[in-house]
């Protein structure tokens, strides 16, 4: 347990990075409202509804008496969504454009549109709107340069911290073909199309009927990489909802899943508080999910900690996503059909060979020699699937199991069993020897083993 808040931060910000070293990919960020209530005072669930009754004149009743009268907020909801169709309805109603009385459209469409103008009308201008602090905060937040987003939000302000990301909005999710980067998965809908927001009660039927599908989409990104969730409390239905659905695969034994972290921000921190490293998130009567918590009153030290490559800020996600498409579509579609003439052995040669594949996409590669690769092939979640997992979290355990036993963590340096490439200023890719395989199948096994702790040098390696 950290001694003081100011040693607590600097053990999160280790094992922050000791975590994007090891899976040696950008983070997910699955971002909730607290985010918009933090930079442009948008709504928690139960404020939109207060703001949406106020609005309605068919809605006579004080917000109290619809607590009493519903079980939860999706009842309330689709109950506001009933009045606003018949408001839209009465005559010479100018509040609502003329194409949504289609008998096309849904009947909650008079509700989804107002919520969709509200959130756009509270919208900052621009990050440079914001008062100086949190424009610096958002600064760094965008310097993560995150893999993906996921977000339960309606309103665009994540459109305009990273404009070079792609929005993805509801169901479209569910039929995406590739390997995706730079998006922004928005799986509660968007103000641009408010027939897309999840708010009523067959909205949520509907949602929950297709979660599992969602989930299965997401659970690699869960996964493989580093994962913080922001603007979201503990208790929030919405991660409880798809912890649920991952633990199992992730955590069969509900031990602590070491790549997601929950950040939960308070307002006042003493210099002398040691707020805990992990939290038990409660899923059922019967179940829990242990996850990593960031306790802390200021974000930008947070944000920071989660941004260590700076050579990722001349990626351009776009690029990269269009790339992903590409390569995907000719995998599928286009050399299956014949639609394209292909040199099988240039192709054959390329993926058999470190560096080549990137040079046919005109991609210079870093100097990694040969000898370096053959000593140390594999990535950690290589590691993983030569032991027989799925993911690199059972491998990651072992590796920690000989720290505690053997009193050596071996991704501390260069030895038989690791290697720490430099592949920027400050982040490493590192890599594993068929060693390594051997001590952890020997660890799992409850075998005896030894550990060669003498350290390699990376010139030296033939």
């Amino acid at each position: 347990m950290a001694e003081n808040f100011s040693e607590y931060k600097k053990k999160v910000t280790e094992d922050v990075r000791r975590i994007l070293d090891d899976l040696e990919c950008q983070p997910i960020l699955f971002i909730g409202s607290g985010l918009s209530k933090r930079y442009f005072e948008g709504p928690n669930w139960e404020e939109l509804l207060k703001e949406m009754a106020k609005q309605c004149p068919k809605i006579d009743k004080q917000f109290a008496y619809f607590k009493q009268s519903y079980n939860n907020l999706i009842e309330i909801g689709e109950v506001f969504a009933n009045t606003y169709k018949e408001w839209a309805w009465e005559q010479s109603n100018e509040e609502f454009p003329k194409e949504l009385f289609d008998a096309t459209y849904p009947p909650e469409i008079y509700f989804k549109y107002k919520v969709a103008k509200y959130f756009d009308s509270i919208l900052p201008d621009s990050i440079d709107s914001l008062n100086d602090n949190l424009s610096e905060e958002i600064n760094l937040l965008k310097v993560i340069r995150p893999h993906a987003i996921v977000t339960t939000n309606y309103d665009r302000f994540l459109e305009m911290v990273f404009p070079e990301y792609t929005p993805i909005i509801g169901q479209k999710i569910l039929y995406a073909n590739h390997a995706s980067i730079g998006e922004i998965f928005k799986i509660h809908g968007c103000t641009s199309k408010p027939n897309s927001i999840v708010i009523t009660e067959k909205d949520y039927d509907e949602f929950n009927t297709k979660k599992k599908y969602l989930s299965s989409k997401l659970l690699t990104y869960f996964a493989e990489h580093p994962l913080l969730i922001l603007g979201y409390s503990a208790t929030d239905p919405n991660i409880r909802a798809i912890l649920s659905d991952i633990d199992e695969i992730i955590s069969p034994d509900e031990k602590l899943i070491p790549n997601i972290y929950l950040l939960n921000w308070e307002p006042i921190i003493k210099t002398t508080d040691t707020p805990p490293m992990e939290r038990v998130i409660p899923i059922n009567k019967n179940k829990s999910v242990r996850i990593k918590n960031i306790t802390t009153s200021k974000l930008d030290w947070v944000f920071d900690s989660f941004s260590v490559n700076s050579e990722i800020q001349k990626i351009n996600p776009k690029l990269l996503r269009a790339l992903l498409a590409r390569t995907y579509e000719l995998v599928r579609t286009d050399i299956p059909r014949k639609t394209v003439e292909v040199d099988y052995d240039t192709l054959e040669h390329a993926v058999n060979n470190d560096g080549e594949l990137a040079s046919i996409y005109g991609i210079s590669t870093f100097d990694n020699p040969a000898a370096v690769n053959a000593v140390y092939p594999y990535t950690l979640t290589k590691v993983g699937e030569k032991l027989g997992y799925e993911t690199w979290h059972k491998a990651h355990q072992l590796i920690e199991k000989v720290k505690e036993e053997k009193d050596f963590d071996l991704k501390s340096s260069d030895n038989k069993y690791h290697i720490g490439i430099k592949s920027g200023d400050s982040l490493q890719t590192r890599k594993y020897s068929e060693a390594t395989v051997e001590l952890l199948k020997k660890v799992r096994n409850n075998e005896d083993y030894e550990i060669a702790k003498e350290k390699v040098e990376y010139d030296n390696i033939e």
